[in-house]
């Protein structure tokens, strides 16, 4: 199980980013959360297998189609252990 953090910046909050983030975390059997954070971008604690977790980050650089994201910065971190994907 790996596990990524990733941020992503542009215009990322009230375009359905988490909750399309939510859609394809659990079409590709990722586990974590999504939040906004209050500076406007969103950020994303992402666990899984290798392979769906690069096709998941690699969505992230683009998001859903109103989201224009500018930035995106992806961290590898310790296994949480999380059970599913959340919106918070």
């Amino acid at each position: 199980m790996k596990h990524l953090n990733i941020h992503i910046w542009g215009e990322v909050q009230g375009v359905f980013f988490r909750d399309a983030a939510q859609k394809k975390a659990h079409d590709l059997g990722i586990v974590g959360f999504a939040r906004n954070e209050s500076d406007g971008s969103i950020y994303i604690e992402a666990e899984g297998d290798e392979e769906p977790l690069n096709e998941f980050a690699m969505w992230c650089s683009d998001g859903p189609p109103l989201a224009k994201v500018e930035k995106t910065d992806q961290e590898k971190g310790r296994a949480m252990g999380y059970e599913d994907f959340e919106v918070r």
